[in-house]
């Protein structure tokens, strides 16, 4: 019996280690299992589909530095959203998702002190088409949006960071679903 419970945990690790190194596919968007970028590596720890009614709207993957295993989306620690698009989105829609998302989540003083850095993020969006990518990075000490590898916004503010990540992975994010399958639970 306590054999078998020092094998089970290295039995689990020959069955889902191989799965989680292993590039995953979500409705055709595929998100490897780790990458290099911003002078770090980074681990992926889950990734989902978001639903908008009855529509498949994006795919998405959250993805951690190295030497952070535990999910901490909210924390200053490296971390990277990648958020692929199934339907074409204007930029003043994302702009006005993103303002209506933090109003929601944040209260009136805290939503104010991040309104001219939110208002400078947000003139950075651009339309996406089918098959376009956002990603969104907090490299320790730097927030970038990248549309398709092209940066389009850098900033120094780890609020501002901090709320854009909770939009999905906060404790009251768009969806508690999507949130739960990009943290890996």
């Amino acid at each position: 019996m306590i054999r078998s419970l020092f094998l089970l945990p290295i039995l689990l690790g020959l069955v889902l280690g191989p799965a989680q190194a292993s590039p995953v596919e979500v409705n055709g968007a595929r998100f490897e299992a780790s990458f290099e970028a911003d002078g770090q590596r980074w681990r992926r720890l889950g990734s989902g589909l978001f639903r908008y009614m009855i529509w498949d709207a994006y795919a998405g993957a959250y993805y951690q530095g190295d030497g952070n295993p535990n999910p901490a989306p909210q924390a200053r620690i490296p971390r990277h959203l990648e958020l692929a698009y199934f339907h074409a989105i204007d930029a003043e829609d994302f702009a006005e998702a993103t303002r209506e998302s933090l109003r929601q989540a944040l209260g009136e003083a805290e939503y104010a002190a991040l309104e001219a850095g939110l208002e400078a993020f947000n003139r950075r969006y651009r339309d996406v088409t089918p098959g376009d990518r956002y990603a969104l990075t907090w490299a320790g000490e730097r927030l970038r949006l990248r549309l398709n590898d092209e940066l389009l916004y850098e900033g120094d503010d780890p609020q501002l960071a901090r709320a854009l990540f909770g939009i999905w992975l906060g404790p009251r994010p768009l969806r508690d679903d999507f949130r739960d399958a990009l943290l890996g639970r």
